[in-house]
């Protein structure tokens, strides 16, 4: 594969200055004008080499145009003039064509059409992302992975619709933020397994290259896609958007997986709950006092904004004829966003596994604000068998809002009751003691690689 240095810098244009989430990020860098650029010439180059590798050019041209493809090349007037036809392809074809010189300039872009192009530098851009975000999630399920394994029995209340429920553990809750990450890594994985080449000509068929003297015009696709890196395809998608609809998944997918662990962590470091906290939170401009959970909040945001993004992509593919009117066009802003919140929130959610900080002392402590009530499920169990279920449900709504009122723990006001005596209360209204099979749990899916 042709290396993936950037044609140009990134314009100032390109800087991110509203995307805290992912500037600076690996996925900036390879989703910026430049690698695009980089990718619109790396797709141009290969397909001129791939047509010389079955004798549909002379000698030479796809050395000549590979060398004229490395620039370098005016995004900003590429842009500009990418208005007259709809896309960028047209001028930079035009571009490099000069470049590549009066004896080999007419074998550029020979018997393709824009979208080839396009598409086909798309999901160079997207393939170029994908390998680069597994190291990302791979350093979030190593700490995840280590914090579920540092706390498989740390007792922390669940909490189901808002309210504590019953107990669980830290270490199962980190064990399923890992599951979710290893489930993104292995979608992102597949996707970028089966990304293809975009080769069909103006209306799928590939006959310009048989018009050109190709014998086999159908093996073309594969001798390409072999120069790229990328798979070949079975037909020409110009209208078949299966590529663009699995990439619009695995993104927003990954982006939401992520976000679930982003909203637990701003959720448990909140002032009142404080159970955990990031390593390096920010700093506020007017509270000095705040560390602010950053990275949590990048990822949030990003996963609020992939589901959105991918409905775009979902969307084109209503493609009408061989060639769409708009579908296809609509498609280039949405998955370069997508790409840059997925590989920008991969990035943060590394930092925030690796910098949280976990309070168990605060945990134990949530667990007794309800005085005990956080296992009234295990006691109407336990003590029907002591006193009958009905007597049960009736001695624990009684007791219920006296802990409240009164002040008093469960057991507390358990232990008054004659009907009890003997019984182990505090072993009963001991929240550790009641996380079920939680380590079990926790200990399989740490067993997932």
């Amino acid at each position: 594969m042709t290396p993936a240095t950037p044609a140009t810098s990134a314009h100032p244009d390109d800087a991110g200055l509203l995307a805290p989430g992912w500037t600076g990020s690996p996925a900036a860098a390879a989703t910026a004008d430049g690698a695009f650029l980089r990718a619109l010439l790396d797709a141009e180059a290969a397909l001129t080499r791939a047509q010389e590798s079955l004798g549909l050019v002379p000698e030479g041209a796809g050395a000549a145009v590979t060398r004229a493809a490395a620039g370098p090349y005016d995004v900003r007037s590429l842009a500009e003039r990418a208005r007259a036809g709809g896309n960028p392809v047209i001028p930079l074809v035009a571009d490099l064509t000069a470049a590549t010189g009066e004896r080999f300039g007419p074998y550029v872009h020979r018997g393709a059409t824009s979208q080839d192009i396009m598409d086909t530098a798309m999901m160079l851009v997207a393939a170029r992302v994908l390998d680069l975000v597994p190291a990302d999630l791979g350093r979030t399920e190593r700490a995840l992975a280590a914090l579920a394994a540092r706390h498989r029995d740390t007792p922390m209340a669940g909490r189901t619709l808002t309210q504590h429920a019953v107990p669980t553990t830290f270490g199962l809750k980190a064990a399923g933020w890992r599951s979710l990450v290893l489930d993104a890594r292995d979608r992102t994985t597949a996707v970028r397994d089966a990304l293809p080449v975009q080769l069909g000509g103006a209306a799928g068929t590939l006959a310009a290259f048989g018009a050109y003297g190709a014998r086999d015009a159908a093996a073309l696709p594969a001798a390409y896609a072999r120069e790229l890196g990328l798979r070949a395809p079975l037909l020409p998608w110009h209208t078949l958007r299966t590529p663009i609809a699995d990439l619009a998944g695995c993104l927003a997918f990954s982006a939401g997986a992520l976000g679930k662990l982003a909203a637990d962590v701003l959720t448990l470091s909140r002032t009142e709950i404080a159970e955990v906290a990031e390593g390096g939170g920010g700093g506020s401009s007017a509270m000095p006092h705040k560390a602010n959970p950053v990275r949590a909040t990048l990822i949030a945001a990003a996963a609020r904004r992939a589901p959105q993004l991918a409905a775009v992509l979902y969307g084109s593919l209503v493609a009408e004829d061989e060639r769409p009117a708009g579908a296809w066009h609509a498609e280039w802003e949405p998955l370069r966003d997508l790409l840059r919140l997925a590989g920008g929130a991969a990035r943060d959610a590394a930092e925030l596994a690796e910098g949280l900080r976990v309070r168990p002392d605060v945990m134990r402590a949530n667990l007794d604000l309800t005085h005990g009530l956080i296992v009234s499920e295990r006691l109407s169990a336990e003590l029907s068998a002591v006193v009958g279920r009905t007597r049960a449900k009736e001695m624990l709504t009684a007791l219920a809002p006296r802990t409240r009122t009164e002040g008093r723990t469960l057991a507390e006001l358990l232990a008054e009751e004659d009907e009890l005596r003997g019984v182990d209360l505090d072993a009963l209204t001991d929240p550790a003691r009641y996380t079920g099979s939680a380590g079990i749990l926790t200990d399989r899916a740490l067993e997932r690689r």
